[in-house]
């Protein structure tokens, strides 16, 4: 499946766990089989715009706050896993992104050294 299909299906997976959902709560309230809705987080089918308000609207947000951090790519490269690292990172308070950056610049200059 697509890239995007992927960014966007563990963004929902992201939101999801946020307000403490399983699946199957999430796709009760939003009226999708807890199946379907596990492919559209695995990104292995693209969600359709109808679905996507569902699952917004189960959600309680805006589809502003589901693509918050959801670059489109302005050249011919691969972005899925930068997209899902800002992801991840974003439902992460300041407080803790700070305490990882000393953490990312240790993996850095590890990765540096491995070249």
């Amino acid at each position: 499946m697509s890239d995007i299909a992927k960014i966007v299906g563990d963004r929902i997976r992201i939101l999801r766990n946020e307000k403490g959902l399983t699946l199957e709560e999430l796709g009760d309230r939003a009226g999708i089989n807890a199946t379907h809705l596990g492919r559209l987080e695995r990104g292995e089918k693209s969600a359709t715009v109808d679905s996507l308000e569902k699952i917004v609207n189960a959600l309680e947000i805006s589809f502003e706050h589901l693509f918050k951090y959801i670059q489109p790519s302005t050249e011919n490269t691969d972005n899925t896993a930068l997209s899902i690292l800002i992801n991840k990172l974003s439902t992460l308070s300041v407080h803790d992104q700070k305490l990882l950056l000393p953490l990312i610049d240790d993996l850095f200059k590890l990765m540096k050294h491995k070249a």
